[in-house]
Protein backbone atom coordinates (compact mmCIF):
# COMPACT_ATOMS: atom_id res chain seq x y z
CA UNK A 1 0.00 0.00 0.00
CA UNK A 2 1.49 3.35 -1.06
CA UNK A 3 2.13 5.94 1.95
CA UNK A 4 2.81 8.98 0.34
CA UNK A 5 0.08 10.87 1.33
CA UNK A 6 1.72 10.40 4.98
CA UNK A 7 5.35 10.80 3.67
CA UNK A 8 4.14 13.84 2.64
CA UNK A 9 2.81 14.64 5.97
CA UNK A 10 5.79 13.68 8.12
CA UNK A 11 7.52 16.86 6.17
CA UNK A 12 4.77 19.27 7.77
CA UNK A 13 3.47 20.68 4.07
CA UNK A 14 2.15 24.12 5.41
CA UNK A 15 5.28 24.55 7.91
CA UNK A 16 7.39 24.14 5.41
CA UNK A 17 5.72 26.08 2.62
CA UNK A 18 6.05 29.68 5.25
CA UNK A 19 9.70 28.52 5.83
CA UNK A 20 10.55 28.42 1.97
CA UNK A 21 8.80 31.30 1.02
CA UNK A 22 10.62 33.27 3.50
CA UNK A 23 13.75 31.73 1.96
CA UNK A 24 12.83 32.61 -1.44
CA UNK A 25 12.03 36.33 -0.77
CA UNK A 26 15.58 36.25 0.76
CA UNK A 27 16.75 35.30 -2.75
CA UNK A 28 15.00 38.13 -4.29
CA UNK A 29 16.09 41.05 -1.98
CA UNK A 30 19.68 39.75 -2.22
CA UNK A 31 19.91 41.01 -6.32
CA UNK A 32 18.64 43.31 -8.13
CA UNK A 33 16.96 41.18 -10.61
CA UNK A 34 15.80 37.76 -10.71
CA UNK A 35 18.29 35.24 -8.74
CA UNK A 36 20.31 32.97 -10.70
CA UNK A 37 18.24 30.43 -11.86
CA UNK A 38 20.16 27.61 -10.30
CA UNK A 39 19.60 29.35 -6.72
CA UNK A 40 16.28 29.87 -7.45
CA UNK A 41 15.27 26.26 -8.44
CA UNK A 42 18.12 24.20 -6.48
CA UNK A 43 17.88 26.32 -4.11
CA UNK A 44 14.65 26.14 -3.08
CA UNK A 45 14.53 22.42 -3.24
CA UNK A 46 17.32 21.94 -0.90
CA UNK A 47 16.07 24.16 1.46
CA UNK A 48 12.43 22.75 1.45
CA UNK A 49 14.08 18.65 1.36
CA UNK A 50 16.04 19.82 4.48
CA UNK A 51 13.13 21.55 5.94
CA UNK A 52 10.93 18.33 5.34
CA UNK A 53 13.82 16.00 6.52
CA UNK A 54 13.72 18.15 10.18
CA UNK A 55 10.30 18.31 10.37
CA UNK A 56 10.15 14.26 9.68
CA UNK A 57 13.21 14.11 13.09
CA UNK A 58 10.67 15.69 14.48
CA UNK A 59 7.98 13.28 14.37
CA UNK A 60 10.32 10.74 15.08
CA UNK A 61 11.81 12.52 18.42
CA UNK A 62 8.29 13.47 19.42
CA UNK A 63 6.40 9.89 18.68
CA UNK A 64 5.72 9.83 22.44
CA UNK A 65 3.98 13.00 23.69
CA UNK A 66 2.38 13.43 19.76
CA UNK A 67 0.08 10.47 21.16
CA UNK A 68 -1.21 12.36 23.68
CA UNK A 69 -1.89 15.76 22.30
CA UNK A 70 -5.26 16.13 20.53
CA UNK A 71 -3.30 18.20 17.79
CA UNK A 72 -1.08 15.66 17.04
CA UNK A 73 -2.22 12.64 17.87
CA UNK A 74 -3.63 11.75 14.13
CA UNK A 75 0.30 12.32 12.59
CA UNK A 76 1.07 9.42 10.81
CA UNK A 77 3.91 7.95 13.75
CA UNK A 78 1.27 8.53 16.25
CA UNK A 79 -1.22 6.41 14.71
CA UNK A 80 0.56 3.69 13.66
CA UNK A 81 0.69 4.30 9.65
CA UNK A 82 4.29 4.37 9.22
CA UNK A 83 6.67 2.33 11.45
CA UNK A 84 10.12 4.69 13.38
CA UNK A 85 12.20 2.98 11.05
CA UNK A 86 10.29 4.55 8.04
CA UNK A 87 10.05 7.79 9.63
CA UNK A 88 14.12 7.52 9.94
CA UNK A 89 14.87 5.94 6.52
CA UNK A 90 12.70 8.75 5.29
CA UNK A 91 14.35 11.51 7.27
CA UNK A 92 17.97 10.55 6.88
CA UNK A 93 17.65 9.81 2.73
CA UNK A 94 15.50 13.53 2.71
CA UNK A 95 17.93 15.65 4.60
CA UNK A 96 21.32 14.09 3.05
CA UNK A 97 19.48 14.27 -0.54
CA UNK A 98 18.87 17.98 0.33
CA UNK A 99 22.67 18.62 1.52
CA UNK A 100 23.88 17.22 -1.76
CA UNK A 101 21.95 19.04 -3.52
CA UNK A 102 22.83 22.17 -1.89
CA UNK A 103 26.55 21.61 -2.14
CA UNK A 104 26.91 20.48 -5.81
CA UNK A 105 24.07 22.49 -7.49
CA UNK A 106 24.24 25.83 -4.92
CA UNK A 107 27.15 26.46 -3.04
CA UNK A 108 29.19 25.15 0.21
CA UNK A 109 27.95 27.55 2.95
CA UNK A 110 24.52 27.26 2.11
CA UNK A 111 24.87 23.83 2.34
CA UNK A 112 26.07 24.48 5.76
CA UNK A 113 23.75 26.47 7.07
CA UNK A 114 20.93 24.65 6.18
CA UNK A 115 22.94 22.01 7.81
CA UNK A 116 23.05 23.89 10.92
CA UNK A 117 19.58 24.74 10.82
CA UNK A 118 18.98 21.46 10.31
CA UNK A 119 20.25 19.50 13.52
CA UNK A 120 19.13 22.98 15.66
CA UNK A 121 15.66 22.36 15.27
CA UNK A 122 15.52 18.23 15.33
CA UNK A 123 17.87 17.65 17.86
CA UNK A 124 18.74 20.74 20.04
CA UNK A 125 15.42 22.39 19.72
CA UNK A 126 13.36 18.64 19.47
CA UNK A 127 15.26 16.61 21.55
CA UNK A 128 16.30 18.65 24.00
CA UNK A 129 15.18 22.42 24.22
CA UNK A 130 11.21 21.12 23.86
CA UNK A 131 11.82 19.23 27.36
CA UNK A 132 14.20 21.37 29.26
CA UNK A 133 13.04 24.94 29.66
CA UNK A 134 9.94 26.64 29.06
CA UNK A 135 12.31 29.27 27.02
CA UNK A 136 12.55 26.62 24.22
CA UNK A 137 10.50 28.58 21.70
CA UNK A 138 13.16 31.66 22.12
CA UNK A 139 16.36 29.30 22.29
CA UNK A 140 15.18 27.13 19.46
CA UNK A 141 13.68 29.79 17.65
CA UNK A 142 16.98 30.74 15.65
CA UNK A 143 16.80 27.49 13.81
CA UNK A 144 13.24 28.35 12.12
CA UNK A 145 14.25 31.93 11.49
CA UNK A 146 17.77 30.70 9.24
CA UNK A 147 15.69 30.52 5.77
CA UNK A 148 15.82 33.86 4.19
CA UNK A 149 19.59 33.82 5.38
CA UNK A 150 19.62 30.48 3.19
CA UNK A 151 18.05 32.38 0.55
CA UNK A 152 20.49 34.48 0.00
CA UNK A 153 23.83 32.93 0.49
CA UNK A 154 21.73 30.99 -2.24
CA UNK A 155 21.92 34.04 -4.41
CA UNK A 156 25.36 35.41 -3.87
CA UNK A 157 27.28 33.37 -2.17
CA UNK A 158 27.50 35.41 0.65
CA UNK A 159 26.20 36.47 4.33
CA UNK A 160 25.22 39.98 4.66
CA UNK A 161 23.79 42.13 7.98
CA UNK A 162 20.65 42.83 5.48
CA UNK A 163 19.44 39.10 5.57
CA UNK A 164 20.83 38.53 8.81
CA UNK A 165 17.80 41.20 9.73
CA UNK A 166 15.10 39.37 8.05
CA UNK A 167 16.60 37.05 10.21
CA UNK A 168 16.07 38.61 13.40
CA UNK A 169 12.45 39.51 12.15
CA UNK A 170 11.21 35.55 12.59
CA UNK A 171 13.41 35.19 15.52
CA UNK A 172 11.59 37.65 17.49
CA UNK A 173 8.12 36.73 15.88
CA UNK A 174 8.35 33.07 17.11
CA UNK A 175 7.60 33.93 20.68
CA UNK A 176 4.34 35.85 20.56
CA UNK A 177 3.37 33.49 17.54
CA UNK A 178 3.91 30.34 19.09
CA UNK A 179 3.09 31.23 22.85
CA UNK A 180 -0.46 31.93 21.34
CA UNK A 181 -0.86 28.61 20.03
CA UNK A 182 0.55 27.38 23.75
CA UNK A 183 -1.92 29.14 25.30
CA UNK A 184 -4.99 27.59 23.34
CA UNK A 185 -3.08 23.61 23.67
CA UNK A 186 -2.23 24.35 26.91
CA UNK A 187 -4.08 21.51 28.39
CA UNK A 188 -1.96 18.93 25.57
CA UNK A 189 1.33 20.35 26.57
CA UNK A 190 0.72 19.49 30.23
CA UNK A 191 -0.37 15.81 29.77
CA UNK A 192 2.31 15.35 27.60
CA UNK A 193 4.81 17.09 30.30
CA UNK A 194 6.27 19.68 28.03
CA UNK A 195 7.30 22.77 29.65
CA UNK A 196 5.47 25.72 27.41
CA UNK A 197 5.12 28.65 29.15
CA UNK A 198 1.90 28.26 29.99
CA UNK A 199 2.16 25.21 31.52
CA UNK A 200 4.74 26.18 33.70
CA UNK A 201 4.29 30.63 34.52
CA UNK A 202 0.76 30.26 33.82
CA UNK A 203 -1.40 32.46 31.24
CA UNK A 204 -1.97 35.52 32.71
CA UNK A 205 2.38 35.56 32.12
CA UNK A 206 2.23 33.93 28.83
CA UNK A 207 -0.14 36.46 27.59
CA UNK A 208 1.88 39.78 28.75
CA UNK A 209 5.09 37.63 27.53
CA UNK A 210 3.19 37.62 23.90
CA UNK A 211 2.87 41.22 24.31
CA UNK A 212 6.48 42.43 25.36
CA UNK A 213 7.54 39.64 22.32
CA UNK A 214 5.35 41.72 19.71
CA UNK A 215 6.39 45.44 20.80
CA UNK A 216 10.04 43.96 20.33
CA UNK A 217 8.96 42.61 17.19
CA UNK A 218 7.72 46.41 16.04
CA UNK A 219 10.99 47.42 16.54
CA UNK A 220 12.71 45.05 14.73
CA UNK A 221 10.86 45.18 11.74
CA UNK A 222 11.98 48.96 11.24
CA UNK A 223 15.22 47.59 10.69
CA UNK A 224 14.77 47.37 7.07
CA UNK A 225 13.47 50.33 6.61
CA UNK A 226 16.15 52.23 9.04
CA UNK A 227 19.29 50.73 7.42
CA UNK A 228 17.82 51.08 3.74
CA UNK A 229 17.07 47.25 3.13
CA UNK A 230 13.70 48.38 2.17
CA UNK A 231 11.82 52.04 1.13
CA UNK A 232 8.62 53.48 2.14
CA UNK A 233 6.66 50.51 0.63
CA UNK A 234 7.49 47.92 2.95
CA UNK A 235 7.48 50.95 5.98
CA UNK A 236 4.04 51.86 5.29
CA UNK A 237 2.79 48.41 4.87
CA UNK A 238 4.74 47.09 8.23
CA UNK A 239 3.15 49.69 10.45
CA UNK A 240 -0.43 48.63 9.76
CA UNK A 241 0.71 44.72 9.97
CA UNK A 242 2.13 46.20 13.42
CA UNK A 243 -0.59 47.26 14.48
CA UNK A 244 -2.81 44.79 13.68
CA UNK A 245 -0.41 42.34 16.14
CA UNK A 246 0.02 44.96 18.65
CA UNK A 247 -4.05 45.30 18.65
CA UNK A 248 -4.18 41.24 19.05
CA UNK A 249 -1.21 41.04 21.99
CA UNK A 250 -3.20 43.38 23.87
CA UNK A 251 -6.59 42.56 22.89
CA UNK A 252 -5.15 39.25 24.44
CA UNK A 253 -4.60 39.98 27.93
CA UNK A 254 -7.93 39.99 28.45
CA UNK A 255 -9.38 38.08 25.06
CA UNK A 256 -13.34 37.78 24.28
CA UNK A 257 -13.41 34.28 24.52
CA UNK A 258 -10.86 31.39 24.94
CA UNK A 259 -10.41 30.77 21.17
CA UNK A 260 -8.78 34.18 20.79
CA UNK A 261 -5.43 33.22 21.11
CA UNK A 262 -5.77 30.93 18.05
CA UNK A 263 -7.28 34.05 16.10
CA UNK A 264 -3.92 35.65 17.54
CA UNK A 265 -2.21 32.48 16.25
CA UNK A 266 -3.68 32.78 12.66
CA UNK A 267 -2.97 36.71 11.99
CA UNK A 268 1.20 36.11 13.10
CA UNK A 269 0.98 33.59 10.19
CA UNK A 270 -0.37 36.13 7.84
CA UNK A 271 1.39 38.64 9.34
CA UNK A 272 4.46 37.26 8.86
CA UNK A 273 3.54 36.15 5.22
CA UNK A 274 2.39 39.33 4.20
CA UNK A 275 5.49 41.34 5.81
CA UNK A 276 7.96 39.20 3.16
CA UNK A 277 5.79 40.19 0.60
CA UNK A 278 6.12 43.80 1.45
CA UNK A 279 9.80 43.19 1.36
CA UNK A 280 9.70 41.89 -1.97
CA UNK A 281 7.27 44.17 -3.81
CA UNK A 282 9.24 47.23 -2.25
CA UNK A 283 12.53 46.05 -3.99
CA UNK A 284 11.06 45.27 -6.90
CA UNK A 285 8.53 48.46 -7.28
CA UNK A 286 10.63 50.96 -5.78
CA UNK A 287 13.89 52.27 -7.32
CA UNK A 288 16.70 50.49 -5.71
CA UNK A 289 18.70 52.11 -2.88
CA UNK A 290 22.78 52.54 -3.14
CA UNK A 291 23.14 50.30 -0.38
CA UNK A 292 21.33 47.51 -2.15
CA UNK A 293 23.14 47.79 -5.36
CA UNK A 294 26.37 47.99 -3.56
CA UNK A 295 25.65 44.52 -1.77
CA UNK A 296 24.62 43.02 -5.43
CA UNK A 297 27.89 44.53 -6.58
CA UNK A 298 29.73 42.65 -3.33
CA UNK A 299 28.21 39.45 -4.53
CA UNK A 300 29.23 39.34 -7.53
Amino acid sequence: MSHVGEYLQLTKPRVVALLVFCAVIGMFLAVPGIPPWRALVFGTLGIWMASGSAAAFNHLIDERIDKLMARTARRPLATGQLRPRQVLLFAIVLGVASMLVLVLLVNALTAWLTFAGLIGYALVYTAYLKRATPQNIVIGGLAGAVPPVLGWTAATGALHPFALQLCLIIFVWTPPHFWALAIFRRDDYERAGVPMLPVTHGVAYTRWQVLFYTVLLVLVTLLPAITRCSGLLYLGGAVVLDAGFLYYAIRLLNPPDEYFAMRVFKYSVVYLMALFALLLLDHWLMAPTPASALVFRAAT
